[in-house]
């Protein structure tokens, strides 16, 4: 009969074979890691979002870093404090009646909960969907909302939804409103809604009808605590493509129209309110010529007119035997050499931005009038 183990034999063994599940375990785990095509980026995510969170956790008592999963890290990346977002409501013109609607829909319920604390009715929408052509400020309004309510933005890249590991997305997708719900309150902001919630149809992949399924109970769940101050925005300039479950769960729906000569005339007066401008510039006449023009498409009409002068100057410049140290050796400053913006700058600027609309099709050919 083989003599039997010692205990200090066997207690080896056990530490032998414990060291070996230990580094065994590790080992592929660092395996697992180095193949994950993913990697980088959650710790990229997770770096940018700790920054962010530490700036906000002295104002925001329950935010502990140590207690969010990567997935939450990974959502925390695109999060925005409202004291960082530059946009207010001076920054957007033409849209006072839309400004005032959103402040007595979205914006008072939040500020002044005490208000409405008698009525299920009164509280504020978990949904709420801007549409209306592109370049009309819905992602600017969306913004000002935010700082105005004082609530924590989420700008989600739907890209970050979209991953190709099966049941990734869906973590992700039930990360987005975890978060939201710890830092509420909280705006969700989807721009370009119609790409992810279009309406569902049987050649959905499998993956994305379930994130899309999920997507919608996780809201759900939003409307069932009345005190819960998450908020899902979104903007489309295509609503008829959107799942009618979305627009059930937005009920709070805000078109954001192109702009009228009126409406244009205010941005454009705004866009221009800091530039150097000439006294031959008739801002009214401009706005009753740019007909079909979004409010990106006047910032960008007056951001061309502003390089021309620069043009000139450069051209003049090199046409002169003046260079640029005997400028500042003279006391003269480089920008104080340029020209104020005139009505020619404007008038080739709309030329050129007509000439390219009507030749994409967003400017029908009967709707040219010239500015002369």
């Amino acid at each position: 009969m083989e003599p039997g183990f010692s205990r200090t034999e066997i207690v080896s063994l056990v530490v032998r074979l414990t060291l070996v599940s230990a580094v065994t375990f590790w080992s592929i785990k660092w395996l697992m890691n180095q193949v994950d095509p993913t990697n980088k980026s959650k710790k990229k995510a997770r770096k940018t979002a700790e920054e962010q969170l530490r700036r906000i956790a002295s104002n925001k008592q329950s935010v502990q870093i140590d207690k969010l999963n990567d997935y939450e890290m990974m959502i925390a990346a695109h999060l925005v404090n409202p004291a960082d977002i530059k946009v207010t409501w001076e920054d957007i013109a033409g849209l006072e009646s839309l400004i005032q609607e959103l402040r007595e829909t979205v914006i008072l319920p939040i500020q002044r909960k005490d208000l409405f604390l008698d009525s299920l009715l009164t509280t504020p929408p978990k949904g709420v969907l801007l549409h209306g052509p592109p370049g009309c400020g819905k992602t600017l309004i969306a913004k000002a909302t935010a700082r105005e309510a004082g609530t924590y933005f989420i700008n989600l890249d739907l890209s970050i939804l979209t991953d190709k590991w099966y049941g990734e997305s869906q973590k992700l997708a039930a990360a987005v409103f975890t978060l939201a719900v710890k830092l509420q309150p909280c705006i969700i902001f989807i721009d370009e809604i119609d790409s992810f919630l279009r309406a569902r149809n049987s050649t959905d992949h499998e993956a994305t009808a379930m994130m899309k399924a999920q997507f919608m109970s996780l809201w759900d769940g939003l409307n069932s605590d009345a005190n819960c101050t998450v908020i899902i925005m979104g903007a489309t300039n295509r609503p008829q493509d959107l799942d009618r479950a979305i627009l059930r769960r937005m009920p709070a729906t805000f078109h954001v129209p192109m702009p009228n000569a009126a409406q244009r005339m205010s941005i454009l007066s705004l866009i221009l309110a800091n530039e150097p401008t000439s006294d031959d510039l008739d801002i009214e006449a401009v706005a009753k010529s740019t007909d079909g023009f979004s409010g990106s498409d006047l910032r960008e009409l007056c951001r061309n007119a502003a390089v021309y002068r620069v043009r000139d100057f450069v051209r003049q410049e090199i046409n002169s035997s003046l260079n640029r140290r005997q400028r500042l050796d003279s006391g003269e400053e480089y920008h104080d050499a340029l020209r104020p913006i005139t009505m020619d700058d404007l008038k080739f600027s709309y030329s050129k931005m007509r000439e390219s609309k009507i030749h994409c099709g967003a400017l029908p050919v009967q709707s040219r009038i010239d500015l002369d």
